[in-house]
């Protein structure tokens, strides 16, 4: 099971889940799916969220 803190890091940046999927090419639902563990994104995906939100992709998913 991963966990993530991409609600915590977009909430840091001053950005919405509506913006934060824009900017990565995805719909809100897709986002609000990753922040609340129903959804593990692409790695593609994975790497653009740890860019949009300027961090790793190692921090923002952590295993449990």
């Amino acid at each position: 099971m991963m966990r993530n803190i991409i609600r915590e890091k977009r909430k840091e940046r001053g950005l919405s889940q509506e913006e934060l999927a824009k900017k990565c090419g995805v719909s809100r639902q897709t986002v609000n799916a990753i922040e609340n563990d129903k959804y593990d994104p692409t790695l593609a995906l994975a790497f653009s969220l740890a860019k949009e939100l300027r961090t790793t992709v190692d921090e923002l998913f952590n295993s449990l």
